[in-house]
């Protein structure tokens, strides 16, 4: 599991599949997350505006990356 490091309260799930290089760009982490390809804490997520928070785990191609306070 790879830990990723934010600096903000929380962050949307496509700008964290970005940040954590599970897609190269918007429109890959788009249809990653419409596509069905992303789970967070378990379960399967389709809105890509949903904002993760420290302690989130994403699933995504098979990695797993868990949200944690930078610092």
């Amino acid at each position: 599991m790879q830990q990723i490091p934010i600096h903000t309260e929380f962050i949307r799930l496509d700008q964290f599949l970005k940040l954590a290089q599970a897609a190269s760009g918007g429109g890959e982490a788009k249809l990653l997350v419409q596509d069905g390809a992303v789970r967070v804490n378990g379960a399967t997520e389709t809105r890509r505006g949903r904002k993760l928070r420290i302690g989130d785990r994403v699933e995504c191609g098979g990695a797993m990356y868990e949200l944690r306070q930078e610092g």
